[in-house]
């Protein structure tokens, strides 16, 4: 596709702004930082009342049959907003692992639950630090799942899971309700992930791939999440780079403002240069979902929005001097999600391992 968006997808993006803009403020995002557990339910009130979680699924399972690029423009404005909740991402990559790899009776039963938010859906793929293992932590056995998935985003609240198990000597690719799981909280930097460790002992599973088509199964779902998260960084790095260079241009110094100075001018350039960088390299990705070059272009957006957020973080924390770290500002709300969405999906080393090896092997 082209480099820029339709009228149809320009006009997503403003109501959707126009829609999170009225309904999302600091002063109630703020308190969720000191409790665990809980979330933004406006937000996910908001997501399911206007459809965006159904957006990306097909028509036949009572999707919208809209695409990648459309529910990027969706995660794009809720990462200028800070939305309070994980669930558009992780339910997405639930409902597209049953979509891609499930049977007839696994889509009927979960697709339309989690097309309209009635049910939501996590990801429990990472042992450790290594998000796509060769050695989960949880196993599959007779059809049973035993072990413990670790910090799994959005897991206090979700109803299935989509988990990378140890088979019989090979890796297996399941599908858990979560109704037999036992949920442990874990406080995490940013507590509205609801992050949670899922202790399974002999919950009833299902499978949806095995062997070696089952870790491909799973670096394929980390993508498509992967690109729907790059379009929240972009959008919380593009937001902050607005608040960085309007403070600079009203914040005075020595009789000028602050944004005169070519220190502070040329950090807001540069940021502006990042987020445009991101945001191509994100509709590129979504662009390319279902090409053979899907999972390269995944990486790329991945790490660039990474960087941009990041960077946008923590540059306008100091372009605002000692009033940046206060509570009331309110700008340590981005710091932490930068930070909780840059181990999300894979880090940074994760996704330049993956486009490394993508790359090398074309080049063979």
């Amino acid at each position: 596709m082209t480099i820029l968006y339709d009228e149809g997808q320009q006009a997503i993006a403003t109501e959707s702004r126009r829609v999170l803009e009225a309904r999302i403020s600091k002063d109630a995002l703020l308190p969720l930082l000191e409790s665990v557990g809980d979330y933004h339910r406006p937000f996910w009130d908001t997501a399911k009342e206007q459809g965006w979680t159904a957006l990306a699924l097909p028509e036949a399972h009572d999707g919208l049959g809209l695409g990648l690029i459309e529910l990027g423009l969706i995660a794009h404005q809720a990462g200028r907003s800070l939305s309070g909740a994980p669930f558009l991402t992780s339910g997405f990559g639930a409902a597209k692992a049953i979509e891609l790899y499930g049977s007839d009776a696994q889509k009927a039963h979960w697709l339309p639950k989690l097309a309209w938010g009635e049910s939501i859906g996590a990801i429990a793929f990472a042992a450790g630090p290594d998000a796509l293992p060769a050695q989960p932590d949880v196993t599959y056995t007779d059809d049973q799942l035993s072990g413990i998935a670790r910090g799994v985003s959005g897991g206090l609240a979700a109803d299935v899971a989509i988990v990378l198990a140890n088979g019989s000597g090979m890796p297996v690719l399941a599908l858990v309700d979560l109704s037999g799981a036992e949920r442990i909280a874990v406080p995490s930097f940013d507590n509205s992930r609801c992050v949670a460790n899922l202790s399974f002992a002999g919950a009833k599973a299902e499978t949806l791939a095995v062997g070696s088509a089952a870790r491909d199964a799973a670096l394929h779902i980390l993508a498509l999440q992967a690109v729907v998260t790059a379009h929240e960084q972009t959008g919380g790095a593009e937001v902050l780079m607005e608040i960085a260079r309007d403070y600079a241009l009203t914040r005075r110094a020595f009789g000028q403002p602050i944004g005169a100075f070519q220190s502070v001018k040329h950090r807001i350039a540069e940021l502006y240069g990042l987020v445009e960088l991101a945001r191509a390299n994100c509709i590129h990705a979504a662009s390319r979902e279902g090409a053979a070059d899907f999972i390269t272009a995944a990486a790329a957006a991945r790490l660039s929005a990474t960087e941009a957020y990041d960077t946008a973080a923590r540059d306008c924390v100091q372009i605002h001097g000692g009033i940046g770290v206060t509570w009331d500002l309110g700008l340590h709300l981005h710091m932490r999600r930068a930070r909780s969405l840059a181990i999300e999906q894979g880090s940074s080393l994760f996704w330049e391992d993956v486009l490394v090896d993508r790359l090398a092997g074309e080049a063979a």
